[in-house]
């Protein structure tokens, strides 16, 4: 089981997904970019011990960005089929990260 700084680490050292031409892609390319911007709150909350949840709702985001990928990963091979795969992967780590940032929220403890 990773702890929480283990996927932090995780996330701070995978390099974010490659653009590419399919429009689709593209689409879930954008909307990743967005969310990552908003998961480096988690940042503060290490480096300082600021806890401060992102203006939306990140993992409903995710999810909605996930199923997307799931969508186009059907319809492509080559590497289209290998950046769907890392924008997926990618996805569903800042989805575990933020989940778990989540539950570091000193209010609730």
């Amino acid at each position: 089981m990773l702890s929480f700084i283990d996927i932090y680490t995780l996330w701070r050292r995978v390099r974010f997904p490659a653009a590419t031409r399919n429009r689709e892609l593209v689409s879930t390319y954008s909307d990743l970019a967005e969310v990552d911007e908003h998961v480096t709150t988690v940042i503060k909350f290490v480096e300082k011990g600021e806890f401060n949840l992102a203006p939306v709702d990140v993992l409903a985001n995710l999810d909605e960005i996930i199923g997307r990928i799931e969508a186009v990963s059907a319809g492509v091979t080559g590497d289209e089929r290998t950046t769907a795969d890392h924008q997926h992967a990618y996805a569903a780590l800042m989805h575990l990260l933020y989940s778990e940032f989540l539950k570091q929220n000193p209010s609730v403890a």
